[in-house]
This record gives C-alpha cells, structure tokens and sequence, in this order.
C-alpha cells in the first residue's frame, strides 16, 4: 500500500482566475516520471471552480474522463453536442476516444468541488460517447470496461466497516470524513494505492465518503 496525502499533490490551475487544482499525478509543467499512473488511471484531479468560472473549450483525445461532483453544480458541453448539469453523487463519463472538445464551467451562485479521473482505455481511437448516471447507489459500482476498471462509491457511517475490491490495482480516494485502512488514517484529498489486496477492509472513523477504483 502506498499512501499519497493531499498535501503531495501537485498545484496547479489559475487562482486569479477563480480556478484551483490539486494533482495526484504527473501533471503538465510538474512532469514526475516515477508517478504517471497507476493501473489504467493518470490523473485524479481535484477541481475547485469559482462561481462563474471554469475551462474553456478544449481537446482531449484517447481518454476516459469521470466525474465525481463533491458540491456545487458542474455544466458540461462538448462537440459531440452534449450539454448537461452534473450534481453530487452523480457519476460523468466522457469517452475522447479519437478526439473531442469540451467546455466545464461553474454556472451556478455556489462554489463548485469536484474530482475528476483519467483512465486510459484498453483500445486507441473509436467515436467519442458521453453518459451521465444520476444518483449513484453505493452498492452499485460504476463499470468502465473501455479502460477494464469500475468504480465503487462508498459512503460510512462512524465505526461502519467495508471490503476493499480485490483486484491487481485498487485506487482509494477519500472524498470527505476520516477512513483507517490497515495502520493508516486517510483524510480528504489522501488517496492508498493498493497493489494485489487480499481481504482489506476501510473503516470510517467519521462519516465518510470515498472513491474505489478496482482495475485490472
């Protein structure tokens, strides 16, 4: 298990401009060779976007991008002609594929919070497709088989236990609250990179919120 805190992260974004970034990877001008991904993902991005700020329309080519919405209103648009609102505890996939261009911004009064993942896909190229899942259950995991991962939304009460995926790469992001796994207590922002796990459990030591990549 390797533990990465929030205060690792690498800075990035225009804070002048309303926008803030924290990186978990390899990220633009902050080039690491020895943390450009693990498993399928290379990058777990946490996103703050002032009211009425955002990114412009840019591209993004042979990648799956999801969104996880922690507060606040996401609006999202592409050239493939999607437009619409992500809100907490709703999951985004947008699949570049061969390529595509987006436009991400806060059009709401509120902050807006969110993280945002890339995977990359198994195959190169393809057509780009988005899908929104509204509402995610904790018992249902989110299935990315373009990139042979899924995702698993986990939300504790104090003292509640759960079992981590096993599987060859297991990415563990915590959203909010407090989570132990093992000997290690992980805050919001702290993300566990677990190689071949075998029967580990995550307790919450406060009511807590995470995210569980399990991938191949």
């Amino acid at each position: 298990m390797d533990v990465r805190r929030a205060d690792e992260r690498y800075p990035g974004g225009d804070r002048s401009a309303g926008i803030e970034s924290r990186h978990a990877f390899s990220f633009g001008p902050h080039y690491d060779p020895d943390n450009l991904r693990f498993g399928a993902l290379i990058a777990c991005n946490e996103e703050r976007l002032a009211p009425g700020a955002g990114f412009d329309e840019h591209p993004h080519s042979h990648t799956e991008i999801v969104t996880w919405v922690v507060e606040g209103e996401l609006t999202h648009r592409d050239t493939a002609g999607h437009e619409s609102v992500v809100r907490a505890g709703d999951v985004q996939r947008l699949s570049s594929a061969a390529g595509v261009r987006h436009v991400e911004r806060n059009d709401g009064s509120a902050p807006l919070v969110f993280v945002q993942m890339w995977l990359a896909p198994r195959e190169p190229g393809g057509t780009p497709s988005y899908e929104i899942v509204r509402g995610i259950a904790d018992s249902t995991p989110y299935a990315l088989p373009q990139a042979g991962a899924m995702l698993h939304v986990r939300r504790l009460a104090a003292g509640e236990r759960t079992a981590l995926p096993k599987a060859p790469h297991v990415y563990v992001h915590v959203v909010r609250g407090e989570l132990r796994i093992a000997e290690e207590n992980l805050l919001p922002g702290d993300a566990a990179r677990l190689t071949h796990p075998e029967d580990m459990e995550a307790t919450a030591e406060t009511e807590t919120e995470f995210l569980a990549w399990e991938m191949t």
